[in-house]
């Protein structure tokens, strides 16, 4: 591959990974109040109606969990991409397939060693 093509490449690669954490980040940001302690005052709010709200705050904190390691992914593929290392399997070494990248930029293995 010309030396154009691969930072061109790259380049698209950066934005991509860019424009999910930029998405990521408001989505995390917007999500706040779902994360927010449930009330115990059982004066405005019923026991089940507690409940169902504290079930609710469990998932949100699940989601931004999930968030989190996304984020985790994305600024590790970012510094890859300013190392010179981006494209390449984390176990074996080869490169990763531009087709597993354009469905997951921010993905560390090989199909071969992902499985």
């Amino acid at each position: 591959m010309k030396q154009q093509q691969l930072t061109q490449m790259l380049d698209e690669f950066r934005a991509l990974l860019v424009h999910k954490r930029a998405e990521l980040i408001a989505i995390r940001d917007a999500s706040a109040e779902a994360r927010a302690p449930v009330s115990l005052d059982q004066q405005s709010v019923g026991r089940v109606s507690r409940v169902d709200a504290m079930q609710q705050q469990a998932m949100a904190h699940a989601q931004e969990r999930q968030r989190a390691m996304d984020l985790m992914r994305i600024e590790q593929a970012l510094a890859r991409i300013e190392a010179g290392e981006f494209g390449f399997c984390l176990e074996c070494d080869e490169e990763i397939p531009i087709k597993r990248l354009q469905v997951d930029p921010a993905a560390l293995l090989c199909i071969k060693c992902a499985v």
